[in-house]
């Protein structure tokens, strides 16, 4: 007798649908899990690399910051050194200054005045004094302005004081000091040689004519002294 299967074929194969069904549903899962698995090592692996890159470059930077903070320091010391050099070579420069003042000082005032004062702030010169009149004054306006070493000269004040019979009027100067352009490159034979050299190298009457203006500036911190009266001027010829 043959077998004969009763049960409908489409139930069957429904069933069977249903197994490979979930079959590759689980297949998925398995395959959805290790993908997140492998997504979190190698995302973790990521961070992590990011971690070791920040902290190499806070290092670098906390070294780049120790740098700074020394060249900073040696800015400073470099324009310490620097503005020390510009003081050494101003007073390298302005040495002889002094000396030639001085020596241009006895030249140019008149005998007929006579300094009591004098103050040097920077590039300018107060000159304070007495002299016999204004005209004595104006000379040694003049003479200052044609002086190589002093510049333009401004009348502060003049007044007569009437205190001295010989020298009544006071007078103050501001002074604005130069420098001869010889003497600037370093050229010039006031800077070698001095103002000795200078004075050597004068003629004869010169000399003469300084010794006056000389006791005068010297005269400054004594007391006038009365004139005596000068010879007649044909006695030496008797």
């Amino acid at each position: 007798m043959a077998h004969i299967n009763l049960l409908p074929w489409r139930v069957e194969r429904r069933k069977q649908r249903e197994r490979e069904f979930f079959m590759q549903l689980g297949a998925a899962a398995v395959v959805a899990v290790l993908g997140v698995l492998v997504w979190y090592g190698w995302m973790d692996g990521r961070i992590s690399s990011q971690n070791d890159r920040n902290v190499y470059l806070q290092g670098e930077i906390k070294q780049l910051d120790e740098r700074i903070t020394k060249i900073k320091d040696l800015e400073k010391v470099r324009e310490s050194l620097l503005a020390r050099k510009q003081i050494i070579e101003q007073l390298q420069a302005n040495r002889s200054q002094m000396v030639h003042l001085f020596d241009e000082l006895v030249k140019t005032i008149p005998a007929s005045a006579r300094l009591n004062g004098l103050k040097q702030t920077g590039e300018s010169m107060t000159l304070d004094g007495v002299a016999q009149s204004n005209a004595s004054v104006a000379e040694y306006m003049r003479n200052i302005e044609s002086s190589q070493w002093m510049g333009h000269a401004d009348l502060r004040k003049t007044e007569n004081t009437h205190g001295d019979s010989r020298l009544p009027y006071a007078f103050g100067l501001d002074v604005a000091l130069s420098r001869p352009k010889s003497d600037e490159n370093g050229e010039g034979a006031g800077s070698d040689h001095g103002p000795a050299a200078a004075s050597s190298a004068a003629p004869q009457p010169a000399a003469a004519n300084v010794t006056q203006p000389a006791k005068a500036a010297t005269a400054a911190a004594v007391p006038a002294q009365p004139a005596k009266p000068a010879p007649a001027a044909n006695g030496g010829a008797r």
